[in-house]
């Protein structure tokens, strides 16, 4: 049986050869692990995201700089750091276009707030104590709402996290709900409802391969990758016409 094909967005950067589109050797790695094949996705024109998406089966999206703030209706802040508007309009796009697909979607730090900003949703563009030229990735522990999905997937309502961010979710866009907070309070992780197979984390599990929880993120994709139901699960045609919709604190206590 063919083995699952995960395309990874690609993280661009400045090369000595000019720009390479590349991801971190990391994502590759968990997806390895997790039983699927890697598949780099470089950063082209929107009028090209269904033909990317031919023959994959599930998508990473990857880390990276800030989203351009203009996407969700804000104006660029002070701290608005490594915006790249290319990538912002190739990947926005690839991300509605694997949902209407029903492709299974794991969003890991920029991932995140790419699904929640294709759908809709703000950011806080940017938290206190944290910033783009900060020293690493820094722990803390998360909240994961008792019954959900992510719960299930890393097997607790607690974890132990690295961030390397310095922004976080505003308003969760539509079909999105708010599954895990940080102990003082910004969101941690999201999860698609209904036919909606998404999971995006603020943090970085690639990270933490060694970690059973944090590998079990790249098993799920993989897993569900494996599935692929029919397409047109998702209606997308309106989505510009729908708001923010306010995260759910249904499976969480409120924060510190």
């Amino acid at each position: 049986m063919a083995l699952p094909r995960i395309g990874i967005t690609a993280e661009p950067v400045d090369g000595d050869g000019g720009r390479i589109d590349g991801a971190p050797r990391a994502y590759v790695q968990g997806v390895v692990a997790a039983g699927g094949i890697p598949v780099v996705l470089p950063v082209l024109g929107p009028e090209l995201v269904d033909a990317t998406l031919e023959g994959v089966d599930g998508l990473l999206v990857s880390g990276g700089g800030d989203i351009d703030p203009l996407r969700y209706g804000r104006l660029a802040g002070p701290r608005t750091d490594g915006v790249d508007s290319g990538r912002d309009a190739f990947e926005l796009p690839l991300v509605r276009a694997a949902l209407a697909s029903g492709l299974p979607i794991l969003g890991v730090g920029r991932g995140l707030q790419v699904v929640n900003v294709a759908l809709g949703g703000t950011l806080v563009q940017h938290v206190a104590g944290h910033g783009p030229n900060a020293e690493g990735p820094v722990a803390h522990e998360v909240r994961i709402g008792p019954g959900s999905l992510l719960a299930a997937v890393v097997g607790s309502t607690t974890l132990s996290v690295e961030s390397a961010h310095h922004q976080a979710l505003d308003l969760a866009g539509a079909g999105l709900q708010v599954v895990a907070r940080a102990t003082d309070g910004p969101i941690e992780a999201v999860e698609g409802l209904g036919d909606l197979r998404v999971l995006g984390v603020q943090w970085q599990p690639e990270l933490a391969l060694d970690r059973p929880a944090h590998a079990a993120l790249f098993r799920w994709l993989v897993r569900e990758a494996a599935v692929h139901p029919d397409a047109g699960l998702l209606d997308l045609v309106r989505l510009d016409e729908v708001g923010p919709v306010p995260p759910s604190w249904a499976a969480l206590a409120a924060p510190r």
